[in-house]
């Protein structure tokens, strides 16, 4: 068959994030106006775009704050939108959620907190507990995101030191009714695991937090050490009285966002398979695996036949080991690519539906069946590439990287493999 295979992989792309798309997602799950005030608070890479949709559908005043990432702001009339730094947190985000909990203390049984939380927003809501500097929660987030652990292991330590996460927001806002919107980029759509769940209760315990350092060999200041091991100041729990009236509503997820795309393939006479919404593990290990699905497909009509399309969300996670730039998707599909060892009827682009694929304003990329010739020509070599952890630098040689920019939305990865 005869297909743009670049053009209908970036129209795969956009359709899922459109799926997302707060000014879609946030209407229709507003809740009704209450009798005393209505307080709009969130964090989180949508969070400003999330602020400006309930501005333009809300019926009464309104108040408030919402921290997101810089350049993903939106223009708000009521609600404030502070920018601050992610995936490294910095003082404008500390300052944010501290101005946040006094915005949701003193509060009535009749007023009304709607909190919007999307992916980032762990990053961008970061101020420490008790006695923890700053600058150790800073680094310690870092190391982290180095480590290779996955999301949920993550957003487990970031709940036990982080003084808004692990329901502590939530927790703050009491007696007022609680109304939260999450657009969700974590795997299985854990609410606890979506911005490290200020709003939800936290079941996990400071031992677990420890637990994950330890397995990841990950040193920490010694005020964190003591607050973890002491246990003193934990998250809050299930059946916390405080948390009783909390109301949590998914409006986008990785799954629905997948099935967007679907709708489009098979607009075009493709079959779509949904893998899964929820794929974890080594960027790398999970691109040489659905290589050899790939290869299976295009060479043996099994177990579908072609043309088809493989789509697939989830986060994947890189342990950083070269000097390269990373990036999950951007690594991902380099280590698809060399495993396809060129074949001639197999494509495929991911990239994150945030436009940020790890740290670099690049959502991800694209391969082609001529991908690896044409980076020979250029002497370039992609298993190099791979074990510098610098495919970003490798396709944006090759001019296919897909650059987005801020997508105003975050469902997390997104991988379509066109088989023909």
């Amino acid at each position: 068959m005869t297909i743009d295979h670049r053009r209908f992989l970036r129209d795969l792309l956009q359709a899922a994030i459109d799926a997302a798309a707060p000014a879609r997602c946030v209407p229709p799950n507003l809740p009704e106006r209450p009798k005393g005030r209505t307080i709009v608070v969130g964090a989180g890479k949508a969070a400003a775009a999330m602020a400006a949709a309930v501005e333009a559908h809300w019926d009464g005043p309104l108040e408030g704050l919402v921290v997101t990432r810089y350049g993903h702001g939106a223009a708000c009339r009521q609600i404030e939108v502070v920018e601050a730094s992610h995936p490294d947190p910095d003082r404008a985000g500390d300052r944010a959620a501290r101005r946040i909990l006094s915005l949701v203390s003193d509060l009535t049984k009749d007023d009304l907190v709607l909190v919007l939380l999307s992916g980032g927003g762990s990053a961008l809501l970061t101020s420490p507990i008790a006695d923890v500097a700053f600058d150790d929660l800073v680094e310690l987030n870092a190391k982290l995101l180095r480590s290779g652990a996955t999301i949920s292991e993550i957003n487990c330590v970031r709940r036990h030191v982080n003084a808004l996460a692990g329901g502590r927001l939530a927790a703050a806002c009491y007696p007022a009714k609680v109304v939260s919107l999450l657009i969700s980029d974590v795997p299985g759509d854990n609410p606890a695991d979506i911005a490290s769940g200020p709003t939800v209760a936290d079941p996990t315990t400071c031992a677990d937090a420890m637990a994950v350092l330890e397995r990841f060999d990950i040193p920490v200041a010694p005020p964190i050490h003591t607050l973890l091991v002491s246990g003193h100041r934990e998250s809050i729990k299930p059946g916390d009285p405080r948390l009783a009236g909390v109301e949590t509503r998914i409006i986008a997820a990785p799954r629905k966002s997948l099935q967007a795309a679907a709708e489009v393939a098979r607009a075009a006479n493709i079959t779509p398979r949904l893998l899964s919404d929820r794929l974890e593990g080594e960027a790398r290990h999970v691109g040489t695996a659905l290589a050899g699905i790939a290869r299976n497909i295009a060479d043996h009509a099994e177990p579908m036949v072609p043309p088809c399309v493989l789509l697939s969300g989830g986060e994947t996670t890189v342990t950083v080991r070269g000097e390269g730039r990373g990036g999950r998707n951007s690594e991902f599909l380099l280590a698809f690519g060399i495993a396809l060892e060129s074949h001639p009827h197999i494509s495929a682009i991911a990239g994150d539906t945030d436009g940020i694929d790890g740290i670099e304003e690049i959502a991800g990329a694209i391969w082609l069946p001529d991908s690896e010739a044409r980076a020979r020509q250029m002497g370039m070599n992609a298993k190099s590439s791979l074990v510098r952890n610098d495919a970003h630098s490798f396709f944006e040689s090759l001019g296919d990287g897909v650059v987005t920019g801020p997508t105003m939305t975050n469902v997390n990865d997104f991988r379509a493999i066109l088989i023909v």
